[in-house]
């Protein structure tokens, strides 16, 4: 037998059996050595702790139809608060909205939530504007706007916050954040490096975005492995 015979049998081998697992292992865990994304959660009054969870709502998109909490269910979402005449972080909010969007095309089961707080601006129709003047598919992309208050509650229970301030750029204050959010409307998101929730991921940061886009790989293999012990 030829010396490198030996060589490439196990080349074959390893390929075939060993391969697949070392690839899935890298796609699932990643630097995170789990398959499981944590749940973000809160202790209440009677000291239990809870899985945090998104709040009620009720608002309208970008094509005048009404889009509540109950329609996320069933589909891992991505959640911020902007709006559409913001000179400040909105646009690259936006910019690292649309690359996370392209990333998981491929997959339905992924959508994206923009929530505006400047209501009385963002109407229906100036939201649908901002969307085709990006070339934004709005397939699984819903800019929601509503009465102020119940927008302002809304950021409130998913961690964020929202205000008017006439010193703020364009008018208005709100938080960088994106929010995770599960098929079953809970709020995932991974540990820092002392094991605590980071609970929301910062949509202007490189980094934190690249960290995201890692996560919703994990969140993704998470429902597949269920499926898989499901039989389905």
């Amino acid at each position: 037998m030829k010396p490198w015979a030996g060589t490439k049998k196990f080349s074959v081998l390893f390929a075939i059996l060993l391969l697949p697992t070392i690839l899935y292992l890298l796609f699932v865990r990643g630097e995170h050595n789990f398959a499981h994304l944590p749940f973000v959660t809160y202790t209440d009054i009677d000291g239990s702790e809870q899985k945090r969870a998104v709040p009620t709502f009720s608002f309208i998109d970008q094509n005048g139809n009404r889009f509540t909490d109950a329609d996320m269910k069933g589909r891992i979402h991505l959640v911020d608060f902007f709006f559409t005449t913001c000179p400040s972080i909105c646009p690259i909010m936006t910019a690292n909205l649309m690359k996370v969007r392209d990333r998981f095309a491929h997959y339905d089961e992924f959508g994206i939530l923009s929530f505006t707080v400047d209501p009385e601006r963002d109407t229906p129709s100036a939201l649908k504007e901002y969307a085709e003047k990006r070339r934004i598919d709005t397939d699984r992309w819903h800019f929601l706007t509503g009465e102020k208050d119940s927008l302002y509650r809304a950021a409130y229970g998913l961690l964020c916050s929202a205000m008017e301030d006439s010193l703020a750029d364009g008018g208005f204050l709100h938080t960088e954040y994106f929010v995770l959010v599960d098929k079953e409307g809970h709020l995932r998101s991974r540990e820092d490096d002392n094991g605590n929730i980071i609970a929301v991921y910062d949509g202007t940061d490189a980094h934190s975005i690249r960290d995201l886009i890692d996560d919703i790989k994990v969140l993704i293999a998470e429902y597949n492995l269920a499926l898989k012990k499901n039989g389905e």
